[in-house]
């Protein structure tokens, strides 16, 4: 798997097209993390700037939307660039196999409060799911970044810990960032939480770190996508930097 979102900056281009070019180094599906294309999301804007630089991985990728796709209304330039990709249109979340390895792609610009349809389809999502399973979405529960903590995730995270989900994915700001394994409340949580990456350095201008939160474990401010192996009961990372001088790999074992 190969994950970046916040991606094609319209008025530079410069660091989508680098990142597209660690996309053509590397196989495997692309997970897109939403804020795909700057500034609202438009049918021209996917074609004059997403489609030149990622575009030409689209039959790859397994994308999920941000919020600036969603200034578009209904975020319908995204739901009809990728169509059956992006799942059920209007909904954005869906679930699929990845080898040994459950994906759920999750819509945090819709509802996810206790009893909404996106709750309750998590929920039986994983009532029977005896896989290691990854969730992505595009706003982070848990970040050092500016736009900070986006409490509303929590039920999410909630489902997801008590399911023994393995990896959460997110983007937004525009850094990367991983922490070590936590409980939906952020508490570590070394046998049963959850491993968050922020991946959001497709392209899109770079933020700084506001402040350093509990647990976080590796920061970056640069572009670069993240690599992930994902194999029988372990997963790999390892971050592709567009520039040398960042490195951050390890790997872990499935709940």
């Amino acid at each position: 798997m190969l994950a970046a979102g916040d991606v094609a900056w319209c008025a530079d281009l410069t660091a989508a097209h680098a990142t597209a070019r660690l996309l053509d180094q590397h196989q495997g599906t692309i997970l897109a993390l939403g804020d795909l294309a700057y500034l609202q999301g438009t049918a021209e804007q996917f074609r004059d700037c997403y489609t030149p630089t990622w575009g030409r991985h689209r039959g790859r990728t397994r994308p999920i939307a941000g919020n600036h796709d969603y200034l578009s209304p209904g975020a319908g330039p995204y739901f009809e660039y990728f169509g059956d990709a992006a799942g059920p249109s209007g909904d954005g979340y869906y679930a699929y196999n990845a080898g040994p390895w459950r994906m759920i792609a999750l819509n945090s610009n819709v509802a996810m409060e206790r009893g909404s349809p996106q709750y309750i389809w998590l929920q039986r999502e994983l009532q029977s799911q005896p896989r290691c399973t990854l969730a992505y979405w595009h706003h982070p529960r848990f970040t050092s970044g500016p736009n900070g903590d986006h409490p509303q995730t929590g039920p999410l995270w909630e489902l997801l810990h008590a399911a023994g989900a393995d990896v959460i994915l997110v983007g937004h700001d525009h850094i990367y960032e991983r922490f070590l394994p936590m409980t939906p409340d952020g508490q570590l949580d070394r046998e049963r939480g959850i491993r968050q990456f922020i991946s959001g350095g497709g392209g899109a201008m770079l933020y700084k770190f506001a402040s350093v939160k509990a647990n976080s474990a590796s920061r970056y401010e640069g572009y670069g996508i993240l690599k992930l192996v994902l194999g029988d009961n372990r997963y790999e990372w390892e971050f592709l930097p567009t520039s040398p001088g960042f490195a951050d790999t390890g790997f872990d074992v499935c709940h």
